[in-house]
């Protein structure tokens, strides 16, 4: 049987060329990384979005991209619901169904 020592030394050359790599992404390594970063805020502020409310007596006004926003979803939402509702029955069982009925009929009228 071959000895094992071969294998040995090549598993260890390659864990000595791949650690130093894997330990340079950003593992154990101080500073800043660029899959993490510290944000724009100390600490999140309690509000939801992080918005302050308004002062009494102000409305929160829209911004450019909300008005066709809604009302292209809203519009989205009628014609699919319209559409998907107005389509013809395609499934296998109601063409199986239409052509059993067919034959029924088909077989009643000729034996009669």
């Amino acid at each position: 049987m071959p000895s094992a020592k071969p294998f040995t030394s090549a598993a260890g050359a390659l864990r000595n060329r791949l650690l130093p790599s894997l330990r340079t992404r950003g593992g154990g390594e101080s500073g800043p990384s660029r899959w993490t970063s510290p944000g724009h805020q100390d600490r999140p502020n309690g509000y939801l979005f992080n918005r302050t409310p308004l002062p009494p007596g102000q409305t929160r006004q829209w911004e450019d991209w909300e008005l066709p926003c809604y009302v292209t979803s809203f519009l989205t939402v009628i014609i699919l619901g319209v559409g998907l509702s107005a389509k013809p029955d395609l499934t296998i069982e109601t063409w199986a169904h239409q052509k059993a009925l067919e034959r029924l009929a088909s077989e009643s009228s000729g034996s009669e």
